[in-house]
């Protein structure tokens, strides 16, 4: 499934954001503001793909800590993970299903990826513990 942004002159903004989004926007700050807070020098960034459309991105220095990626009211979160990572994600706390979607995922140069659906409030916690892992490997 595509971002609802998919308008290349278009790019997002918090207006359109929260209309799109809906209830789930409230979910959407809680992550940016969380990466914010934990990591002060995190640079947001929208980007655009033919394939997926417009998709927000908050990074460090080198790296992506975390994607967001607008749906139609709702969104999904995405990270990629490199070994340690990977191996600091299955000893965490985190829900089983990610876990095992995280362990089935692809490996690739820059490690494995993993989609979650945020429609409520159930996943703020791992996604969270997830955030953490990132910055901490």
């Amino acid at each position: 499934m595509k971002s609802v942004f998919t308008d290349k002159e278009l790019a997002p903004n918090d207006e359109i954001l929260k209309i799109s989004l809906g209830a789930t926007y409230k979910f959407w700050q809680t992550f940016v503001d969380y990466v914010h807070s934990v990591y002060p020098k995190s640079v947001e960034e929208w980007s655009f793909s033919k394939s997926g459309g417009w998709s927000f991105k908050i990074k460090d220095s080198k790296r992506a800590i975390i994607y967001l990626l607008p749906r139609d009211g709702f969104f999904k979160v995405a990270f990629v993970f490199g070994q340690k990572a990977t191996d600091e994600v299955l000893k965490s706390k985190v829900a089983t299903a990610i876990k095992t979607e995280l362990e089935s995922a692809k490996v690739y140069a820059e490690g494995r990826g993993i989609r979650i659906e945020v429609k409520d409030g159930k996943v703020i916690n791992d996604v969270k513990d997830l955030i953490n892992i990132k910055l901490e490997n």
